[in-house]
């Protein structure tokens, strides 16, 4: 018995588009199920970033329709002890290794139930240690989006790895938090959410500062400033971001490279 898909799988990892690797998971799945309609989140996860693979899939799997596949390839622990996945959340699939990266995607289901990938029926051979992507989780992604049964897979645990986020804390003064991504256009997203500021703002005109970034209060959006300067917005996805109008913020900070992503972000409430 097959269950009802939407044919749409999706991709995200760290292989970037260099190499073969994100050619070799499409032309396994496929092979498989040739009507598959693949969509890439991202291929440009940092090498390993096991937390922002996370992030990325919870913020984009549930907005594609109901019964689309999720394959999240961000696997250090490739070819060790770590368990492969597919898990059944709010009425989406999901793919990858147990290393926590499903974890943020599916935690929240109410009708979530999770596999341990052990039947290698549904497996490429010969199964490379060092390319479960293309070996497991892309022809797995396959026969999911193709309507094979979860339970077809496996048996279900209930102990998967479990990557919980990282919420600011509260200072004397109000909250520090800290960066956790920096976009493509130089936009610094931290773990502070709306509610939190809300939450401890007891005046108003927070003083939000992160290095060399200092701004004073929350915009609504980027043109309240003058071009090339700084300021601090509600983000689409409800997390307070440091921009630059018509700038890159993170050219700003007086940091570079990875001693950004962690750099810390103090909010201080001042009359």
């Amino acid at each position: 018995m097959t269950e009802k898909r939407s044919g749409i799988v999706t991709l995200t990892t760290d292989f970037g588009l260099r190499d073969p690797y994100v050619a070799a998971m499409k032309g396994v799945i496929l092979s498989i199920f040739p009507r598959a309609l693949l969509v890439d989140v991202t291929h440009q996860v940092p090498p390993g970033d096991i937390r922002e693979a996370a992030d990325t899939l919870a913020r984009a799997a549930l907005l594609y329709p109901p019964g689309t596949v999720h394959t999240a390839v961000v696997d250090p622990g490739v070819g060790g002890d770590r368990r492969a996945l597919a898990a059944k959340a709010d009425g989406h699939v999901f793919v990858g290794p147990d290393n926590g990266v499903l974890w943020p995607a599916i935690r929240n289901a109410p009708d979530l139930r999770v596999v341990h990938l052990e039947n290698d029926a549904f497996f490429r051979k010969p199964v490379s240690r060092t390319f479960h992507g293309r070996d497991v989780f892309a022809p797995v992604a396959a026969h999911l989006a193709a309507g094979t049964p979860l339970d077809a897979l496996g048996n279900g645990i209930s102990d998967p790895i479990r990557l919980e986020a990282e919420g600011p804390e509260r200072s004397t003064d109000g909250l520090v938090g800290a960066i956790t991504r920096v976009d493509r256009f130089g936009n610094l997203i931290t773990n502070i959410r709306a509610g939190d500021l809300d939450s401890v703002a007891r005046v108003r005109n927070p003083v939000i500062r992160a290095g060399d970034i200092r701004v004073r209060g929350v915009r609504s959006c980027y043109e309240e400033v003058p071009r090339n300067e700084p300021l601090a917005i509600i983000g689409s996805d409800g997390f307070l971001e440091l921009s630059v109008n018509r700038g890159r913020a993170s050219d700003r900070m007086g940091l570079k490279g990875e001693g950004i992503v962690g750099a810390k972000v103090r909010i201080g409430f001042e009359a």
